[in-house]
């Protein structure tokens, strides 16, 4: 008897899901002869393999799979180049690519939802490469970091702004809505389900048209989780009269904030008399929190030897995400678990993060960021 191996059992498992409704996508990748085109399945726990074929030189190729029975989301790869697809019923999707610039240079046919998909993936390029362009300016001298945090904050408030009208509330109910729930930059989420409001209305828009036709999918219940946790995280508590307790008054007058680090001990501000201290309030799940945390490390790098210490408060809703990020950095991180809506944020009058504040020697607070125009002269002015 001879023996089945699990390659030849997954393909038999193939063949016979084949058997009902199936969808297609197929097309032509050229000047990629010799190389193998993969077809991917992008689910909420990984990429796994599908399929995959060996282009020939007229870099034809043709995929078949069991239809999905909830929207769902593929992928072709070529090397380290992927094209993102989603499919929810027995669609034809027809891909031409070049080999050169294979994930954005594409056109697509037969699929509504993955011609959107394109969109907002040339949409998102541009939106790196503008970012990325103002961090290397500011990284040369050419732009301030008030200009530069004005401006990132800009870029992606535009962005938003746009997604927001003209594919997630213009269509809730469609995988491409969905997909731009989910778009990154800098490796972060730009729409952010945990610590921002408004973000929150966005993802409920989509959870809410999904749920009501796919009320059994597992991106449903998943996407339903998320919004519910965001709605916990970011409501807003009862209005109360804002008491500043004696004990948080040192007698310069700066408001002590005493929270608890990466390792579970309580740091106060004010313990830092003697040192020049740079209050940070700041969100490390956002795509804000990297270019801003790279500027504090270039000034930390040259000045925390002549007395400067960074005292910086996550606001960040996923305790596990701040402790991973904040691993690593050198100066004092604690987290304030109220997030936006904390007592310390109020008594600061923060109105956006990141916010910086500038503290002397003695324990006075003597500037907040909209007073700074260049941080690095203020923060040596103090030294």
């Amino acid at each position: 008897m001879k023996k089945i191996t699990a390659a030849a059992l997954a393909a038999l498992t193939i063949t016979a899901c084949s058997s009902g409704p199936v969808f297609h996508i197929d097309g032509k990748v050229t000047g990629a002869e010799g190389k193998m085109l993969i077809l991917e399945s992008s689910g909420l726990e990984g990429i796994v393999p599908l399929d995959s074929v060996k282009l020939k030189k007229n870099g034809t190729f043709r995929f078949k799979q069991p239809q999905p029975e909830a929207p769902e989301f593929y992928r072709l790869r070529v090397d380290d180049k992927t094209i993102s697809l989603s499919i929810d019923s027995t669609e034809t999707v027809k891909i031409e690519a070049p080999y050169t610039d294979f994930s954005t240079a594409y056109t697509v046919e037969g699929s509504d939802n993955c011609s959107k998909i394109k969109e907002l993936t040339l949409k998102q390029v541009e939106l790196q490469k503008s970012v990325d362009d103002l961090l290397s300016a500011q990284q040369a001298g050419k732009v301030g970091r008030v200009q530069m945090e004005d401006s990132l904050a800009a870029l992606i408030g535009h962005y938003k702004d746009d997604v927001k009208r003209n594919y997630i509330f213009a269509a809730p109910n469609t995988s491409a809505a969905y997909f731009a729930l989910f778009q990154k930059l800098n490796g972060y989420l730009i729409f952010d389900p945990l610590n921002n409001k408004d973000d929150v209305k966005c993802f409920a828009a989509v959870a809410t048209s999904l749920n009501n036709s796919y009320p059994h999918a597992v991106r449903s219940k998943n996407l339903y989780n998320i919004v519910i946790k965001g709605m916990k995280n970011t409501r807003r508590p009862q209005q109360k009269v804002l008491d500043i307790p004696e004990d948080k008054v040192v007698e310069t007058g700066v408001i002590d904030i005493a929270l608890r680090d990466l390792k579970g001990n309580i740091r106060k501000l004010t313990d830092l008399k003697g040192k020049v201290v740079l209050l940070d309030f700041t969100v490390f799940q956002s795509p804000a929190g990297p270019p801003h945390n790279m500027l504090l490390r270039e000034l930390y790098n040259k000045y925390a030897a002549q007395g400067l210490e960074i005292y910086q408060v996550s606001l960040d809703a996923d305790e596990h995400f701040w402790k991973t990020s904040a691993v690593n950095l050198p100066w004092i991180c604690v987290r304030d678990a109220d997030g936006v809506y904390s007592t310390n944020v109020a008594l600061y009058n923060v109105q956006k993060v990141p916010a910086i504040f500038l503290i002397n020697r003695n324990n006075e607070l003597k500037m907040r960021g909209d007073e700074i125009k260049d941080l690095e002269t203020a923060v040596k002015s103090l030294l």
